[in-house]
């Protein structure tokens, strides 16, 4: 049966922008279109850099009522509206305050294929998160329906102010030019091994396919009408967007510390914010002890803090000392949050410029690869080979 392949590439336009999330497109064009669907034939749409939502999901709908295998590529930003707190693909027009108005709801994409045949369905994602987004997927995880097969990547904030490129979707392209298709499990694997430290602190996506649907086996859905952005700049003394007033004999309800957190983290704010985070550390540690899961959310706070402040060194100790907590708890060392944990440090360790530190914090990091070594091979190496060429390196 015949597939259809959607490339989806879309970036803010200017300072908001974390990823030249288009520049994938001439890598993935290159690639014959039965290759990236998997299917002896196929029909590629592809959207670049587009600027509004409606027009996108103009083309989910479309290619979502294609009959055979459906393919999707989609590389770019992840990012917040400020009201509700929902991940959105950030499009050009986008900025942090527009992100209701003029990106796409992340949950549009997870609707419009929900009453596909399971199983017909893969997503690629190539996402690089900002920091509130980010943050939101400490305790989230990104919903892209339970019926599609989702394999890919969500990286942190780039550092130094650097525009970041799709390398996860280059790679899976570059593989793809060879002519022939892996399995989906194994092309999603041969890339990540390709990335090597590149990707260690980045949020891996892997839902396998779902087993494909006996015909008649599910009950149909009423359609799903999403709701349309609203117009940025309200008309007449209506404000769309004020909260009710609440009872004056109600008491006032605690703000989320994570609210406060990430507030002074987008006004610059970063020692402040670090002190915040610190107080809940020291709070939950006297409530329910260090190695608790209440001090350590903190704990792992405070290190993406670090790395939002730039200072990657400290973000790379302080996720060194989660892990060895942690280990140090009972947990075991191929346990996800201990892994993620060394990820972490070790994709921050490759940022530290200063050789003194790196050595530092190199020796400590090779010690704990060794105990945790992690599901992408090569990495105790890894480390060793940089410790290596930085003691070989004069200071």
């Amino acid at each position: 049966m015949p597939g259809t392949v959607l490339l989806l590439a879309a970036s803010p336009v200017g300072k908001s922008c974390l990823v030249d999330a288009a520049s994938v497109l001439p890598v993935l064009a290159a690639v014959p279109p039965a290759v990236l669907a998997g299917t002896d034939t196929a029909t590629v749409v592809e959207l670049a850099d587009p600027l509004e939502p409606q027009a996108v999901l103009t083309r989910l709908r479309a290619v979502a009522a294609t009959p055979g295998p459906l393919t999707v590529f989609v590389a770019g930003q992840l990012a917040l509206d400020r009201r509700q707190h929902l991940p959105h693909l950030a499009l050009a027009r986008t900025t942090p305050a527009t992100v209701r108005y003029t990106a796409l709801p992340w949950q549009w994409i997870r609707e419009e294929f929900r009453l596909r045949s399971p199983g017909s369905t893969t997503l690629f994602l190539d996402l690089h998160a900002d920091a509130e987004a980010w943050g939101w997927l400490r305790t989230h995880a990104l919903d892209s329906g339970r019926n599609n097969a989702v394999f890919g990547r969500i990286a942190p904030p780039p550092s130094r102010r650097r525009v970041a490129g799709p390398s996860y979707m280059k790679t899976i392209a570059t593989i793809l030019r060879s002519g022939w298709r892996p399995p989906v499990e194994q092309l999603h694997q041969q890339a990540f091994t390709r990335l090597g430290p590149e990707a260690y602190g980045d949020v891996v996506l892997t839902v396998p396919p779902a087993p494909v649907a006996v015909p008649g086996g599910f009950a149909p859905r009423p359609p799903y009408r999403p709701e349309r952005p609203r117009p940025h700049t309200p008309a007449g003394p209506v404000v769309a967007d004020q909260a009710p007033q609440a009872p004056a004999a109600s008491p006032p309800q605690p703000q989320d510390p994570h609210v406060q957190v990430t507030a002074a983290v987008q006004a610059g704010r970063h020692q402040d914010a670090d002190a915040l985070a610190l107080t809940h550390e020291q709070a939950a540690t006297r409530s329910h002890g260090p190695a608790s899961e209440q001090a350590l959310h903190w704990s792992e706070v405070r290190a993406d803090l670090a790395m939002f402040a730039r200072d990657s060194a400290r973000s790379c100790r302080i996720w060194l000392t989660v892990a060895e907590t942690r280990l140090a708890a009972g947990q075991a060392p191929d346990s996800p949050a201990v892994e993620k944990a060394v990820d972490r440090a070790h994709h921050q360790w490759g940022q530290v410029r200063d050789k003194a530190r790196a050595q530092e914090l190199g020796v400590l990091l090779a010690q704990l690869r060794a105990r945790v070594p992690g599901r992408r091979p090569g990495a105790l190496e890894n480390v060793q080979k940089q410790l290596r060429e930085l003691q070989a390196t004069p200071f």
